[in-house]
């Protein structure tokens, strides 16, 4: 007789004890079943695997609800290992679809900023490495819209390439250049830089025009090849995250509200506490602690 027709019986007894009073043994006859082996089959203790397999989806489901039920399976897997647990992606992956959770969905790519004319002057500095050594080496910077029952709504973001980290931001009702102003006069102020540094951009109007130059004076400018946006990646990709980890999940009645929820994922999760793959599954910010300790003891 196999667990699952254990379990089937037992299930049917409570629901039917409901209505009215059934003969177990009726149904033992039913199903072909001993009563004996019923009966056993009732005081068996859980096997350490099934206690295992509870203990660590109880695991998943807290990781799962700490990450604002964003995470996948190889970053709970990340999670896990730190707590002790060895498992593999996989089982992850198959213990989640067994609890009916999933990472959020990923939506294609779309262009959205505005473009310019300039020409083959705007130089490509950066050309697609990302992966300084250190902090404040360097910058990338876009525009993204968010939609809200008010009217559409324009975040600006800056971040270092290093830790991934969004050192600064700014959200506008406008796509005026003087909010870009405003978002790299954040960042400066912040990372108190003291030596140029790469900044890239795409060729959108506002990263092209006198009051940017003025704004980066000493910065290394970069530009994204013409229609090109793969170029300015990992910014991109982080407006692609926020939006799908969490601006998606509400209807947004306005700048206020997509204030505070801008606020809440940058600056209470995404830099503080969701880990990232490219800081070795650290936040940002503990990715640059790490490298601080690192430098200071060298």
């Amino acid at each position: 007789m196999t667990e699952a027709i254990y379990i089937e019986v037992t299930a049917k007894k409570e629901e039917l004890d409901k209505k009215r009073r059934v003969s177990i043994s009726g149904m033992l006859k039913h199903l072909g079943v001993s009563r004996s082996g019923y009966t056993a089959w009732l005081k068996r203790s859980p096997s350490e695997q099934s206690k295992r397999k509870a203990r660590i989806k109880q695991k998943i489901q807290e990781i799962y609800d700490e990450s604002h039920q964003n995470y996948g399976a190889p970053k709970i897997k990340e999670k896990l290992l730190t707590q002790g647990e060895v498992i593999a992606e996989k089982t992850v992956g198959n213990y989640m679809r067994e609890m009916g959770i999933k990472a959020q969905y990923i939506k294609p790519y779309t262009v959205t900023t505005i473009n310019s004319d300039f020409d083959s002057k705007l130089i490509n500095v950066l050309n697609e490495q990302f992966n300084p050594k250190e902090p404040n080496a360097v910058w990338c910077s876009d525009i993204t819209y968010i939609w809200t029952l008010d009217g559409f709504v324009y975040l600006t973001s800056i971040m270092d390439l290093f830790s991934r980290k969004i050192i600064a931001w700014t959200l506008s009702h406008t796509l005026e250049t003087e909010h870009v102003i405003a978002t790299i006069n954040k960042a400066k102020e912040k990372r108190k830089i003291d030596r140029p540094l790469v900044m890239h951009s795409d060729r959108g109007c506002q990263y092209v025009s006198k009051d940017y130059r003025n704004a980066t004076e000493g910065m290394i400018l970069s530009y994204s090849k013409k229609a090109y946006p793969w170029d300015n990646a990992c910014i991109e990709a982080f407006h692609a995250l926020i939006k799908r980890e969490w601006l998606n999940r509400y209807k947004i009645f306005d700048y206020r509200h997509a204030y505070r929820l801008i606020f809440e994922y940058i600056e209470t999760f995404y830099n503080t506490r969701r880990i990232h793959g490219h800081c070795g599954y650290l936040s940002p910010d503990q990715y640059e602690k790490v490298h601080k300790k690192v430098q200071l003891a060298g």
